[in-house]
């Protein structure tokens, strides 16, 4: 069973505005058993839009996003009643729900023409003849139209902001036509494999070498992204080829048991996340703009290991922190020196993520560089970067640092019994 996703807008076509919908929407179709033949994305231009659909027609399914607002431009419904052969006509009712919508947004407004307004409202409660309506979650309804007279596919008409596409996509699967018609889908299933360090030319070859060993790869359909400085093997399969993709699995393992660190689909931030669980993590950053600590903050429940993080672009960066502030404190850069201090009283102290082959505990910064300095008792109260320069003989002004050491003598290199 094949879908066809159709995006709307100028502001999309443009690139004004990214398409966040296609995307989603096809990996949604995939885990229902419809495959994504094609995304398309269209300025408000109708016959670019009907000429579209018609591109669609022999699909099971078209699913399109915006042009469902109260202005002119926004012309989806009616060119999905022109393309399916079904006249448009008011439902007094949903004008009425939408109309509620309405006054409790114009009280922000209170100069607004309501004349003007009723009009805008009387154009969105504007409805295919047959179609279901799928309720608004912002202002606007969605629609389910079933295939015209003459046949076609069914046409899923759905908003273009996120926020209310996403949850009308739920609601839609539960109408009558979404339900017959994913009731006749197959399944598809779907596993990724991720690897770090080696080009995507290297997957490429080994791809053709595990054809030439006999496996049938041509059962599954394998694609290979580099992202965030991972190379994602995601595979498609039915599940009759479920044993193909085991011996390609394998295969890959074999290969590339340096590199592979994952075969479940978990990214480094992932695996990072789960790593920290129970402990907590503060991050000094320079030359990244606080990348790290908007990939660690980027998912739902990162307070309950995130306590904050600063960002500079310095060479030496210190913090102090009192103590039982940090769990665990991590210093990050690119080709510079940087230095951090976790538990002040407790300052014999080795802080290190370091990237490896087997990823240990690595935090999620693709970078050149990730180092981190150890501090011993004799450093109790003398900032980090300061101890470092007094290891080389070099003494900053008195006042600005540390009491000189006496006889100018530098302080003793650390022992490695005394890093903890």
């Amino acid at each position: 069973m094949r879908a066809g996703i159709l995006i709307t807008g100028t502001e999309v076509l443009s690139g004004i505005i990214s398409d966040r919908n296609g995307p989603w929407l096809s990996e949604r179709l995939r885990e229902h058993g419809i495959d994504t033949a094609e995304i398309v994305i269209v300025g408000d231009r109708r016959e670019d839009m009907l000429n579209a659909l018609r591109f669609m027609s022999d699909h099971d399914l078209v699913v399109t996003s915006g042009g469902l607002g109260p202005t002119a431009d926004d012309k989806t419904a009616e060119v999905v009643a022109d393309f399916s052969g079904r006249p448009l006509e008011l439902d007094e009712a949903l004008e009425g729900r939408i109309w509620k919508i309405l006054e409790r947004l114009r009280s922000r407004w209170r100069n607004l023409d309501e004349d003007a307004i009723r009009d805008s409202n009387r154009k969105q409660a504007l409805v295919p003849d047959g179609a279901t309506v799928l309720e608004p979650v912002g202002t606007a309804p969605g629609l389910v139209v079933p295939p015209g007279a003459e046949g076609g596919p069914i046409v899923l008409v759905l908003p273009g902001p996120p926020r209310e596409l996403q949850p009308m996509w739920e609601h839609a699967l539960g109408t009558p036509l979404m339900i017959e018609l994913l009731g006749r889908a197959g399944t598809y299933e779907q596993r990724i494999m991720r690897l770090f360090g080696i080009p995507e030319s290297e997957i490429a070859r080994s791809l053709r070498e595990i054809e030439a060993d006999g496996i049938p790869i041509e059962q599954l359909e394998i694609t290979t992204c580099l992202r965030r400085g991972e190379i994602e093997i995601a595979t498609v399969f039915e599940p009759p080829a479920a044993r193909v993709y085991d011996q390609f699995e394998a295969a890959i393992r074999e290969r590339h048991a340096d590199t592979l660190f994952s075969e479940d689909g978990s990214t480094v931030d992932d695996q990072v996340i789960g790593l920290l669980a129970g402990r907590t993590v503060a991050v000094a950053e320079s030359c990244t703009g606080g990348l790290m600590s908007a990939r660690l903050t980027e998912r739902a429940g990162s307070s309950e290991y995130m306590l904050g993080g600063a960002v500079g672009y310095l060479d030496v960066i210190v913090f102090h922190h009192p103590a039982d502030s940090i769990g665990a404190f991590a210093v990050v850069g690119m080709g510079a020196v940087f230095a951090g201090i976790v538990r002040a009283p407790m300052t014999s102290v080795l802080i290190i993520f370091e990237m490896t082959g087997g990823y240990g505990l690595v935090l999620p910064l693709m970078i050149a560089n990730m180092s981190a300095f150890a501090l011993a008792r004799h450093w109790r109260h003398t900032p980090v970067y300061e101890a470092l320069l007094a290891q080389d003989g070099i003494y900053l002004p008195h006042g600005s640092g540390p009491v000189d050491p006496p006889d100018n003598e530098p302080l003793p290199a650390i022992p490695v019994d005394e890093v903890h």
